[in-house]
């Protein structure tokens, strides 16, 4: 199996307990810009992380439960491999087949709904390739 891989972002979670259980591949931080719609914070941490198939699930559980809840709940992190993508959001967890535009559209209709800007829920890899 294909481990996953994605970016979370530090400053999403209320408990950081789960950045102890993930393999961090690298971390950049970003000043914070208006796109960003985060005016309570000065900066993004983005940890890259390295998470092994057989945790995906554990591991995108805790995540959901760790997103902060006191900003709308307009936070989320998500990771995939060559076949799958978790995509999590507060007490909602997305797995998706990466073939499937139908359970992406979903997943971005969702992001959206909770005030997520639609250029941050731009999840679809392959959009170009669904069009032909």
């Amino acid at each position: 199996m294909k481990n996953y891989q994605g970016v979370i972002i530090e400053e999403s979670l209320e408990s950081k307990e789960v950045l102890k259980k993930i393999k961090i591949i690298s971390t950049k931080v970003e000043p914070i810009t208006n796109e960003h719609k985060t005016p309570w914070l000065s900066q993004w941490t983005l940890h890259t992380v390295k998470i092994p198939d057989n945790e995906a699930k554990e591991i995108a559980e805790e995540i959901s439960k760790s997103l902060d809840r006191n900003h709308g709940g307009s936070w989320y992190a998500d990771f995939k491999n060559d076949t799958h993508h978790y995509i999590i959001f507060r007490d909602k967890i997305f797995y998706i087949d990466r073939k499937s535009k139908e359970q992406y559209d979903e997943a971005k209709s969702y992001g959206i709904s909770l005030g997520i800007p639609e250029y941050q829920v731009d999840f679809h890899p392959e959009v170009e390739e669904w069009e032909r």
